[in-house]
């Protein structure tokens, strides 16, 4: 698999962009790889999940850490909600 297939959303297909991490996450990296379609299935889905199952008006992004691969929800509670630490190149 190459670095172009590694940065496509599994759950869409869709090119990921770089996130800037936050000070002081745990990640260890510079950033990670975020979906930030808002029509991918997994955003799309997260917003009922979330509501059922915590009660809360939130939903998720899927990320993935560059450096090991790892992939998980990024926290969203809003369409807009990291898109302003979008790593434009």
């Amino acid at each position: 698999m190459n670095e172009k297939d590694e940065t496509k959303c599994p759950h869409c297909g869709v090119m990921m962009k770089k996130w800037k991490t936050p000070p002081g996450s745990t990640w260890g990296t510079s950033f990670q790889w975020v979906c930030f379609n808002d029509e991918c299935c997994y955003f799309v889905r997260g917003w009922d999940f979330m509501w059922k199952e915590q009660g809360v008006k939130a939903s998720y992004r899927h990320r993935m850490n560059p450096e090991t691969g790892s992939a998980g929800p990024l926290p969203a509670w809003s369409k807009d909600a990291h898109k302003d630490q979008i790593i434009e190149e």
